[in-house]
């Protein structure tokens, strides 16, 4: 079952960075205006620019700009449920955040944290 999350074409991934990034410049990551496209989870912010899903217009576009951890472990696309909030989310609901973790880990470069986050762990 180690292949449960693998892509169907290999991703050559960068080096995790833990550069801070803000609140704000996450924001302006939402693929708006040519801008890249973020999605952060658990306070790791992944570079999801090339993914069309994640542009203006695309299914996931309401995760791009923010923490999704919430929405993710909800398995939830409704605007209402992307928050960076996840402690409370019953423990089915974290193992699917936790598995949503592991999918973006092995398809999108992690290209910083959010900045104060304080919904790591």
């Amino acid at each position: 079952m180690s292949g449960k999350f693998e892509p169907k074409v290999p991703v050559q991934l960068n080096p995790p960075k833990d550069d801070p990034i803000s609140v704000e410049d996450l924001a302006k990551a939402d693929g708006t205006e040519g801008q890249n496209c973020y999605v952060a989870i658990k306070g790791k912010v992944y570079d999801v620019t090339g993914n069309k899903a994640y542009q203006p217009g695309g299914s996931y576009h309401v995760f791009a700009g923010k923490d999704a951890s919430r929405a993710l472990g909800k398995t939830s696309t409704k605007a209402e449920d992307v928050s960076s909030e996840w402690q409370d989310l019953p423990d089915k609901e974290k193992g699917v955040l936790n598995d949503w973790i592991t999918f973006f880990s092995k398809r999108y470069n992690v290209v910083g944290v959010v900045a104060g986050a304080t919904n790591m762990e």
